[in-house]
């Protein structure tokens, strides 16, 4: 008799900062097909950097969410199209009331196809005008990535009634859930 052997899945890694890294994971862990997110930094001058180090503004890092996905159940042009349509990518190192280098909007990318995806897609986001300006979204190499103190993983599942979970990442997980159900676990 044969045993059947686990086939493990076509795994990719994306790297998107778009403001607070809190956001960004809480929207990705509710995709179909991400395997993981891991809040961290990249793009940053100083190694080994702490939140309070990131915070203030002087490591270059932006806080991030490291993606693993299976790309049979997800591509990366989804995942582009959920960043873009859960963050304002035309709003230069601020979301919201977060303000600074570290809440940048950045894509990370890890390939010439990665990259190319992205620069197509600010191609398609500036001429199709639906946005109130033109997309500030940085594409860089993806360097080193540190992952954030283990108290900012699963913040928002862990922190539900956290004022910022409350007031912030509720409502863009509502309007994620509303505008991709077809993509919800």
């Amino acid at each position: 008799m044969s045993e059947d052997i686990p086939i493990e899945p076509d795994l990719e890694t994306a790297v998107f900062g778009g403001g607070c890294f809190w956001c960004t994971e809480a929207v990705f862990l509710e995709m179909i097909g991400v395997e993981s997110v891991v809040s961290g930094y990249a793009g940053g001058h100083t190694e080994n950097p702490t939140y309070e180090q990131v915070c203030s503004g002087r490591t270059g890092h932006a806080e991030v969410a490291k993606i693993t996905f299976e790309r049979a159940a997800v591509s990366y042009r989804d995942l582009l199209e959920v960043f873009f349509a859960t963050h304002d990518p035309t709003t230069l190192n601020r979301q919201g009331a977060d303000v600074g280098t570290q809440y940048r909007s950045i894509i990370f990318y890890a390939d010439d196809d990665q990259r190319e995806a992205a620069e197509e897609t600010i191609r398609e986001l500036d001429e199709s005008g639906e946005l109130p300006g033109p997309v500030v979204t940085q594409l860089e190499p993806l360097g080193r990535f540190y992952e954030a103190e283990g108290y900012h993983q699963d913040y928002y599942k862990n922190n539900p009634y956290n004022p910022y979970c409350t007031f912030v990442i509720s409502p863009k997980l509502s309007k994620f859930r509303s505008k991709f159900a077809v993509q919800l676990r």
